[in-house]
């Protein structure tokens, strides 16, 4: 790439692995094409990441020293590190570092800065004569149903949520009683700093000279476009940011293990970096992996209230479980264990990082979302619109879910005789042959990178 065409840019997500890791898979995207990237990330975090910059001569890594906050545990630096609970301490944490961000971006000079949490970048940005593009990593259907000017003109009730706001572009997205209610909540819910949960995106998205996600225009275009008419900024699309390989390996010890069992045969269930499961619907999970009979890897937090995951496992279930069922709470290479040839169903919390690496494999999607906003809708899209995966069904007031349920949902995707099963496995690998579709991305990621030159015009 000629060297006046290529890009600077500042990288600064939230401080929770299911940020930090989406941004640094977009930067190597940008990093291929000749860009330079300057990534903001918290010091004792960088380790997990430095095997996944693969263009360490043009992606610099700039530690940040994340401000101690009371309450928070001592060297506490991402919501993988605490309860969901005490994830607002974290933002406020992530705050206290806008005097020496405004330090870096003064003696960086970067041309645009991407952000998603922190609601005052924009008002840093602008004296310095550098851009403020808020990259989400939930998705553009998610933002229209939650955050659009027309539902933030509503007292945004349970009844509101229920539906659809005014505009939107399909009415076949709905949320069930209990996902209203959550959401209802959250109306009035600090996020660090003393600031609304709802208030903090909402500033980010009108003060922002531009908007984006990742994803591409023959799925996610619609929303787009009603953002776009909606806020009246640019809103831009990366492409679907498929991860590259790792300079790494699967460890010995997941290959050893997951070697032992023949192909397609093994569950892996993750609910990403930040949710805690009730201790009972953790229950629920376990029992249900166990009522499959088939072999289990399950990466989830412990639940609040224990000290480790093994004391609030099922009475005699780790007996029951031996030598084909592990349960750990440790952070574990989930791309390279995806792309395991014996892991056969993945059973995720439907956040956009994760269902990318599930539909770039071979495994069967079971959806299990989380009452988070982007979990719910991105849940709805793939076993609804998509149809690429089968929803574990909960009870429409309540929200929990069985161990019967869980069972039944690993069932559909993995019985070759189902009739859903192989509706949903046909739509699977059609998804799947269109996102790893080489023309599809590069021509995504440069057409991306031609709206983001045409905004510093």
């Amino acid at each position: 790439m000629d060297a006046s065409s290529s890009l600077h840019i500042a990288m600064f997500p939230w401080f929770a692995m299911g940020h930090l890791t989406p941004y640094l898979h977009l930067s190597n995207k940008l990093a291929k094409r000749g860009h330079k990237i300057s990534f903001f990330i918290p010091k004792r975090t960088q380790p997990k990441l430095d095997n996944f910059n693969l263009y360490p001569h043009l992606i610099t890594f700039y530690p940040i020293n994340v401000p101690h906050v009371d309450g928070l545990p001592q060297g506490a630096e991402t919501t993988s590190d605490v309860s969901f609970s005490l994830a607002p301490l974290i933002i406020t944490a992530m705050d206290r570092t806008e005097k020496d961000i405004e330090l870096l971006l003064i003696r960086l000079n970067p041309q645009i800065v991407f952000f998603d949490f922190t609601h005052w970048l924009p008002n840093l940005t602008r004296p310095l004569g550098i851009k403020s593009f808020q990259y989400l990593i939930i998705g553009p259907a998610t933002v229209s149903y939650v955050r659009s000017p027309p539902r933030m003109r509503q007292n945004m009730t349970e009844a509101d949520l229920m539906q659809p706001p005014e505009g939107y572009p399909t009415s076949s997205i709905k949320l069930h009683a209990h996902e209203a209610k959550f959401l209802a909540s959250r109306r009035n819910l600090e996020f660090g700093s003393g600031v609304l949960f709802y208030h903090r995106h909402n500033t980010g998205l009108m003060l922002s000279d531009a908007i984006g996600f990742k994803g591409c225009r023959e799925i996610e275009g619609p929303y787009v476009d009603y953002l776009e008419e909606q806020f009246g900024k640019p809103v831009l699309l990366s492409g679907p940011v498929i991860p590259e390989p790792p300079n790494n390996v699967l460890d010995e010890k997941w290959g050893s293990w997951l070697g032992k069992f023949k192909d397609g045969s093994v569950i892996y269930c993750a609910l990403g970096s930040e949710w805690k499961l009730p201790h009972d619907q953790f229950q629920e999970l376990l029992l249900g992996l166990e009522l499959t009979n088939m072999p289990f890897l399950a990466v989830l937090k412990t639940p609040i209230g224990f000290e480790a995951i093994e004391d609030a496992l099922p009475e005699g279930f780790k007996e029951r479980a031996e030598g084909r069922g592990i349960v750990q709470s440790e952070w574990i290479q989930q791309q390279l264990i995806l792309e395991h040839t014996s892991v056969g169903c993945f059973i995720t919390h439907c956040g956009t990082g994760s269902l990318t690496e599930a539909l770039v494999n071979k495994c069967q999607i079971v959806l299990l979302p989380q009452v988070d906003a982007d979990h719910v809708i991105n849940a709805r899209i793939m076993g609804g619109l998509l149809m690429v995966g089968v929803e574990v069904k909960k009870g429409e007031e309540d929200g929990f879910f069985t161990k019967e349920s869980v069972c039944k949902a690993v069932e559909i995707v993995m019985d070759e005789e189902n009739e859903v099963g192989k509706e949903v496995r046909t739509n699977h690998n059609k998804v799947r042959n269109f996102l790893l579709n080489h023309n599809l991305e590069s021509a995504c990621v440069d057409s991306f990178c031609q709206k983001l030159r045409e905004l510093l015009r």
